[in-house]
């Protein structure tokens, strides 16, 4: 027979085992006699053994009750731990939040949102995964993350998209380049005659220039693909070319001895906004996180919104 036990039924058991008494029990429990008699018994029959010897005069613990009453304890326990563990997750006492996000918004608003996080929700537990764009999509649809803060991408149409900002895109050039000058802004077209270093085909910053260079009717083929931002900043310094880069990504460049320009004509700026399944809510911690993220947007931690005459339409990868 399946036994249903509860807390309820533990604590009247070691209420009677404790004081071997069922009236002094029954007012432990705030229970008539008769219904914790009941209770009794009925646990009895669960188990399919007497649980207590009784005489008119005294109760005693039966073998089989001896055993129940050496688990009881910890099996109480285990049953308040598990309803504070689950108690505690809408309070953020306990929990996990797991975000994925681009490489340059890794680096430039994931630490500082952890930090914040952190301070405020101390026991949840907090992870990163740092990809591209499409894995990042991935990695929420399949449940392996809470949400990604990544590029659009309406490839992506059942997961929901809640912009935050947009990203303008810079030229790095290095001091001695031709177009290392201190020039306010520069044409992408003008640009485009000397070598480029781009990231690799499949990211969105690549999608981004090839389409504001084919308003131009001119292919980019740049002279270097690299997926790591530490080595285009170190090749542009080297002078083996340029990098046209979303804001947000040149700024995590540390290398030395390069200007950063702004691109004109179009300017060109992608969407960065929040990805997160679109079935079922997010859990406490996360919605908290979310929250968070959210203000710290709204309090000018990242770029302002895209300029009318941008490009701004999404890619696949970032």
């Amino acid at each position: 027979m399946e036994i249903n036990l509860s807390a309820r039924d533990l604590r009247a058991f070691l209420a009677v085992a404790e004081t071997r008494s069922f009236s002094q029990a029954a007012q432990q429990m705030h229970l008539s006699q008769s219904a914790l008699s009941t209770l009794i018994g009925r646990l009895e029959t669960a188990f399919g053994a007497r649980l207590f010897d009784r005489t008119t005069r005294t109760v005693a613990l039966s073998a089989a009750g001896e055993v129940l009453a050496s688990h009881a304890d910890q099996l109480l326990a285990d049953i308040e731990r598990t309803v504070a563990a689950v108690r505690d997750v809408p309070a953020l006492r306990r929990g996990r939040v797991a975000l994925a996000a681009l490489p340059s918004l890794a680096a430039r608003i994931v630490p500082r949102l952890f930090r914040r996080y952190a301070a405020q929700y101390p026991e949840i537990d907090l992870t990163l995964a740092d990809t591209l764009s499409e894995p990042a999509f991935e990695l929420v649809r399949e449940g392996r993350v809470d949400f990604a803060i990544t590029a659009a991408n309406p490839a992506y149409g059942d997961l929901d998209y809640i912009p935050l900002t947009t990203d303008s895109f810079v030229l790095l050039a290095a001091h001695g380049h031709p177009l290392g000058g201190s020039g306010d802004s520069v044409r992408l077209i003008d640009t485009l005659p000397f070598a480029h270093v781009s990231m690799s085909r499949h990211t969105s910053v690549r999608q981004y220039v090839e389409a504001a260079a084919l308003q131009h009717g001119i292919g980019f083929h740049p002279a270097f693909e690299i997926d790591h931002l530490a080595t285009i900043g170190a090749m542009v310094a080297e002078q083996l070319g340029v990098a046209a880069l979303p804001a947000m990504a040149a700024d995590v460049i540390n290398a030395d001895g390069l200007t950063r320009r702004a691109l004109a004509s179009p300017e060109i700026r992608r969407s960065i906004g929040v990805v997160k399944r679109r079935e079922g809510a997010l859990s406490p911690a996360a919605q908290a996180m979310l929250s968070l993220l959210m203000r710290q947007f709204d309090a000018a931690d990242a770029p302002g919104q895209a300029a009318p005459d941008a490009i701004a339409s999404p890619a696949k990868n970032a």
